[in-house]
C-alpha cells in the first residue's frame, strides 16, 4: 500500500471518525472501503455495441400501441 494524506472538512471527519468507532475498524480501513465503493473500473464499452439494427421494434417503443392493444385507456374497460 501506498501511504497518501487527505485533506477533510471538519463535518466529514467527524462522521468518518464515528464511523470508525461504530464499526471498530481503523480510519484509513473506512477510507478505502468507501473508494472500493465509490470508484469501480468501468468496462470498455464493446466496439460493436450499436453497430447492427436488426429492424425489430420492441414494446417499448411502440408503448401507445401496446396499451390501447391492452384497453387501457378506453372507456369500456373502466
Amino acid at each position: 500500500m501506498k501511504r497518501t494524506t487527505i485533506y477533510l472538512d471538519p463535518e466529514l471527519e467527524l462522521l468518518l471518525k464515528l464511523e470508525a468507532r461504530r464499526s471498530k475498524k481503523p480510519v484509513a480501513e473506512i477510507i478505502r472501503e468507501v473508494l472500493r465503493k465509490g470508484i469501480t473500473p468501468k468496462r470498455p464499452r464493446s466496439r460493436y455495441a450499436g453497430a447492427f439494427d436488426s429492424g425489430h421494434t420492441t414494446d417499448a417503443e411502440r408503448f401507445e400501441e401496446v396499451l390501447d392493444e391492452l384497453g387501457f385507456g378506453d372507456p369500456e374497460n373502466s
